[in-house]
């Protein structure tokens, strides 16, 4: 959007804003973000009822605003809410207009949303709840979209077993957010990612399917997994 046009008083903003969410196409497009579950602009102008080149247009606008966000995973583009406080906002005028947003619905088999292989790494909704506690426990830290790990994560990993200094010599990246296709939210990625796949293999938390990327991790194998990394 041309810096001319952008409104430079609170009034004007809000205004701005209330004019993105007031149509009723990318009202349900943000509606439909409010689970945390990232989307396609294919998925989103089904969910709007809009053709594709309308759901861009409406999906520029909303990024131009400063209330979605892009995320580039391969070959697919997500679109997710831009942060907490956009979601909190849209929250609060839910409950105004009394109603609730609509729930995510994977269609990912079972078998392969639990758990399974992302290149050389973890995922499916295992992984996404690893990744989610290693940054609630504050292990992992966000650096400006590259992970690093605390004082306390470098020697909890330590104590796993996991060389940190030698993964951090490596010519990849040592630690990202790696959007999951079938949970629309992050697993952990990069060096550090496929460090923790080897460490769940050797442990026998988790185990390989044959001529699949479904991994096999039984209950008793998942919460070793996860209380290994949050009992220390």
């Amino acid at each position: 959007m041309d810096d001319s046009t952008v409104p430079h008083t609170a009034d004007g903003r809000l205004a701005q804003l209330a004019g993105a969410i007031a149509e009723p196409a990318r009202a349900r497009m943000l509606c439909s973000l409010l689970d945390g579950h990232a989307r396609t602009a294919t998925e989103l102008a089904a969910l709007a009822e809009v053709g594709a080149s309308t759901a861009s247009a409406h999906l520029s606008r909303l990024r131009d605003d400063g209330l979605l966000s892009m995320v580039a995973q391969g070959k697919h583009r997500y679109y997710r809410l831009a942060s907490p406080e956009v979601g909190r906002a849209l929250e609060a005028l839910l409950v105004v207009a009394g109603v609730q947003a609509t729930p995510f619905t994977p269609s990912t088999p079972d078998r392969l949303r639990h758990a399974r292989t992302c290149y050389d790494h973890m995922a499916g909704t295992v992984a996404v709840a690893l990744h989610d506690q290693l940054h609630a426990k504050g292990w992992l830290l966000d650096d400006g979209g590259e992970y690093r790990l605390s004082e306390a994560g470098a020697a909890g990993m330590a104590a796993l077993g996991i060389d940190v200094p030698q993964l951090q010599q490596q010519r990849r990246r040592f630690a990202c957010a790696c959007l999951d296709w079938s949970e629309r939210r992050a697993h952990l990625g990069g060096a550090l990612g496929a460090a923790i796949l080897q460490l769940a293999l050797r442990q026998r938390w988790a185990e390989r399917e044959l001529d699949s990327r479904a991994l096999r991790i039984a209950p008793d194998g998942e919460r070793r997994l996860l209380a290994a990394f949050c009992d220390r």
